[in-house]
């Protein structure tokens, strides 16, 4: 194109545009960063970023049998033929967020989807999706529309008439969720807000849920942008390296050690570094616990895999936590679950090294900081360490503790419990079915704790868990962008009945395009995990069942209520298959991935009492510290004899 040429296009338009035309790269491979738009139109998008997806949908970029003018031109590709920015059509705008998270995360966030609302309501339900992807690290682009910026009527319709200032608007909600946050007042003000957003998305250690809010007014206005706006641009994504001061510092630290351990978190997955972490553990025989973001980047049966660590970990990794003398923790952000809220390292001088990309996590637990890329700083560790390792006895320790944890997940897979199945069969029964690439997805309630514990991951992609947010209805969202960004993939969607209530509504998204997603329904009648934390903190499972109100209790305890959430699922267009047992389970399940006509949903019933194995961890949940109940005054002692065991994790004065 010729420099200097304009082309005029309104605001949603040149937005449109302008996505559909950035790229990132990293190791030299490149991917479109936007690799699709999902949307609700109302007033304030409808005319702006609706009319600009559907002109891209519909025009052809360029005709063989007619030249457009330099005024027109366009990017090499047409719109909605799965090479450019293609719509797909949102049921909630919660759950499309939580689509384009799930979508950013399988790609190892060098992908993402754009997400566009009409004004007020459909903005605001887009806050909690924001938090989620944000808190996870996740990058998303979103697009609210807002107020008029010419105010020509104020207030219209849905406007939070804010007393003190006349500039604010419900978007400002976004501001504290959104790694990144502009309102384009003006179409001049667009080019340099993209390029911002844009730039934060692609950047590993800051990115998240970046928020452009779009006047409705603006959307429609037409201006005469530079072309070379809309051409293809290329954002690099970084591997930062060590600095070599930090690695000799992590270096010493490490063969000072005995007893060292590795935290595997998420960073080690998205910085595709699960060989790199293999070569290292195995070089210097050190054991390795996994996070929920880090599940997967050992295999589950390798000898120096012991598995998830923390409240929701396995007793193998939790015993050897509690005597490590240095943890190395690898892309994580060391979050309560992950440390048992601050009881996890027994050890009275442990010290940590963190290696990470993000310099707050790098120094968290006042550790040893090596900021970096995962993949470029495990592999310079390993050559620093050079024929460095542990002893043959403690290698040998930590695969007996795995080989028995693994026993204790192969007899919870066995239970045979009566008459309705515990949840941790129902987990073992998908664990079989599932393929070594497929992919078991869920967010929240007691499964994720429990998939943490029993899944036996095979593949460094095949854990797609949401714990930051631990998120109620993000699981079919979620699973459903898991399975766009890998088609290849069976995507089996864990969900209990509490999250299927939250939010199903994208199974009609699936429905209508066709997209397979195995759901299996969990069906228990209530929330069995607040209701078990219940327990532990005497209030007796309150308020946590699906139950009528008894007349002569005045309670919600009486009879179970009669909902059926799989005729639900089928009202929707869903294949839906039942099981009452663990047999029919596994044949609903086969029969499950020989379907190929789009999402299919198994149901069962299962025993919300029956817990899984213990981790020996604890979770720091408050108790209340005076009550009239016996139970509540049991689990306050309980409480404040565990809470001996915290620690601030600082480094001794004399190693700072």
């Amino acid at each position: 194109m010729t420099a200097g040429t304009t082309v005029r296009l309104t605001v949603g338009q040149a937005v449109v545009r302008f996505l559909g035309a950035q790229r990132s790269e990293r190791d030299g491979t490149e991917h479109r960063l936007f690799a699709g738009c999902s949307g609700i139109f109302g007033h304030g998008n409808v005319a702006g970023i609706g009319q600009a997806l559907l002109e891209a949908e519909l025009l052809e970029t360029e005709r063989p049998e007619a030249k457009r003018p330099e005024a027109e031109w366009r990017p090499p590709e047409r719109r909605g033929d799965g090479t450019g920015l293609r719509y797909y059509q949102a049921r909630n705008e919660q759950a499309m967020v939580h689509t384009a998270a799930g979508f950013a995360r399988m790609r190892n966030r060098l992908s993402t989807w754009a997400c566009t609302s009409s004004i007020g309501p459909g903005a605001t339900n887009m806050v909690t999706g924001a938090a989620l992807a944000t808190i996870n690290r996740l990058p998303v682009l979103l697009l609210p529309a807002d107020v008029f910026a010419t105010r020509p009527a104020s207030p219209v319709l849905q406007e939070l008439e804010y007393p003190g200032a006349l500039d604010v608007s419900v978007n400002d909600a976004f501001r504290p969720v959104s790694v990144f946050f502009d309102r384009i007042w003006r179409p001049e003000q667009l080019p340099s807000a993209l390029l911002a957003a844009t730039r934060v998305l692609t950047d590993p250690a800051q990115t998240g849920a970046v928020t452009l809010a779009l006047p409705q007014d603006v959307q429609a206005e037409a201006w005469d942008w530079p072309a070379e706006l809309f051409a293809e641009r290329v954002w690099h994504i970084p591997r930062p390296v060590p600095e070599t001061v930090a690695l000799i510092r992590a270096v010493q630290l490490i063969r000072a050690a005995s007893r060292p351990l590795i935290v595997a978190g998420g960073g080690v997955i998205y910085s595709e570094a699960w060989d790199e972490l293999r070569f290292l553990a195995e070089a210097a025989g050190i054991p390795v616990a996994e996070t929920q973001a880090g599940k997967g980047s050992l295999p589950y049966d390798h000898p120096l895999a012991l598995g998830a660590i923390g409240s929701t970990g396995t007793a193998a990794a939790n015993q050897m936590a509690r005597q490590a003398d240095v943890v190395i923790g690898i892309g994580t952000r060391y979050s309560d679950f992950t440390t048992a809220s601050r009881t996890a390292f027994g050890h009275p001088k442990v010290r940590f090294v963190n290696i990470n990309v993000a310099a707050p996590d790098a120094v968290k637990l006042a550790g040893c900081p090596v900021v970096a890329d995962a993949k470029v700083a495990l592999r310079d560790l390993e050559r620093a360490l050079g024929s460095w390792s542990t002893s043959d006895a403690y290698r040998a320790e930590a695969r007996q503790l795995a080989a028995a944890w693994d026993d204790a997940v192969g007899r919870s897979y066995a239970l045979g419990h009566q008459p309705l199945p515990a949840a941790s069969e129902v987990i073992g029964a998908v664990n079989e079915a599932a393929e070594p690439t497929d992919v078991v997805v869920c967010a929240a309630g007691s499964m994720p704790g429990d998939l943490q514990k029993l899944w036996r991951t095979r593949d460094p992609k095949g854990y797609h868990v949401e714990y930051g947010y631990s998120c109620m209805g993000y699981e079919i969202a979620g699973g459903l962008g898991a399975k766009l960004a890998d088609p290849d993939r069976e995507v089996f969607v864990m969900v209990g009945d509490g999250s299927y209530l939250m939010m199903a509504a994208e199974l009609v998204t699936a429905v209508q395009e066709h997209i397979k997603l195995i759901v299996v329904l969990v069906d228990n009648h209530g929330f069995a995990s607040i209701g078990a934390l219940s327990e532990t903190v005497g209030a007796q499972r309150f308020g946590t069942s699906y139950r009528y109100r008894d007349p002569a209790s005045g309670r919600l305890d009486g009879d179970v209520l009669p909902v059926d959430l799989a005729a639900n699922a089928q009202s929707l267009g869903v294949r839906v298959l039942r099981a009452a047992t663990i047999a029919e389970f596994r044949d609903a399940l086969a029969e499950a991935r020989r379907w190929t006509g789009g999402p299919v949903l198994v149901h069962i019933e299962t025993d919300p009492t029956v817990r899984s194995p213990d981790s020996q961890a604890w979770w720091d949940v408050p108790v209340a510290e005076v009550s009239g109940l016996d139970s509540t005054r049991r689990a306050r002692a309980e409480y404040e004899a565990a809470k001996t065991a915290q620690r601030p994790y600082l480094a001794p004065p004399e190693s700072l």
